[in-house]
This record gives structure tokens, sequence and C-alpha cells, in this order.
């Protein structure tokens, strides 16, 4: 078992880099040339327009900043009031498992807000910077 334990680092970095690629390439959509057309959808939405350029530019950037570790735990609060919001004004009708249903964006959040508590691991720049990535202690082989 301390075998696991030794390659959690891993699987942080695991969590971080399939979060970042699903939020990139959500939001990529989104900022390369379907901003205002998102802006309207969240409009229609009864909510003001410019969430949803908020909205593409944290999926996008965030998605960035998740895979690089830099942020993580600021970046990965905005990624689950995305995904919470996006539940709510978009997928809960659809229920769990419907076609549109809020599965996938309530993973999504699990995922982000798991790294709120874990923090980046130690293999991110959130570490080396020492911006309390959430490294694991060497010292006595538990999370910050």
């Amino acid at each position: 078992m301390r075998y696991l334990d030794r390659m959690q680092p891993v699987a942080l970095l695991v969590l971080r880099l399939v979060l970042g690629i699903i939020f990139i390439g959500h939001g990529y959509h989104k900022v390369n040339g379907h901003l205002g057309e998102f802006a309207n959808h969240v409009a229609s939405l009864q909510l003001p327009s410019w969430l949803g350029y908020v909205a593409s530019f944290t999926e996008f950037i965030g998605g960035i900043l998740v895979i690089l570790g830099l942020f993580t735990r600021v970046v990965a609060l905005g990624l689950v009031i995305d995904m919470t919001v996006a539940i709510w004004k978009v997928h809960w009708p659809h229920g769990l498992m419907g076609t549109g249903g809020y599965e996938f964006p309530l993973a999504l959040a699990a995922i982000a807000l798991s790294l709120i508590f874990l923090g980046a691991g130690p293999i991110a720049v959130d570490a080396i910077r020492g911006g309390g990535g959430g490294g694991f202690s060497r010292s006595r082989g538990k999370s910050k």
C-alpha cells in the first residue's frame, strides 16, 4: 500500500490533465469565434450575457492553468462554479442519465472540487513556486 501512497502525485497529475484537456476542448470552441453566440445562449437562460464570456474564458484558460498546475485551487473553484451553473440552468431538467443529463458536468465538478481540497500536487507549477499547490510532505507522507 505504501507504493500506492507514493503514486498520489501521479494520480493528481492525471486528474489535472484529464480535467484540463476536457475544459480546453469545451472552452476553445466558445472562445474561437463563438463568444457572442454563447453569450446570447447564457442570456436566454435569464443570466447576464457577460457571464457567457466569463464562463468561456474560465473553461479555456482555466483548463490550461489546471494542466500546468498554476493557481490550481482558485481555478478549480471557478470550474466548480461553472459546472454548478451549467447543471442548474441547462442539464438538471434532463435528469442524471438522460440525453443532455448532468452526469458529465457533475463528474467534472467533482474532479475540480477534489483539486480545491488536494491542490495540484508536487508535479505542478504551484509546488515549484511554493504557491500552496497541495503537495505531499515527504517527511509525513500526508497532504499539507
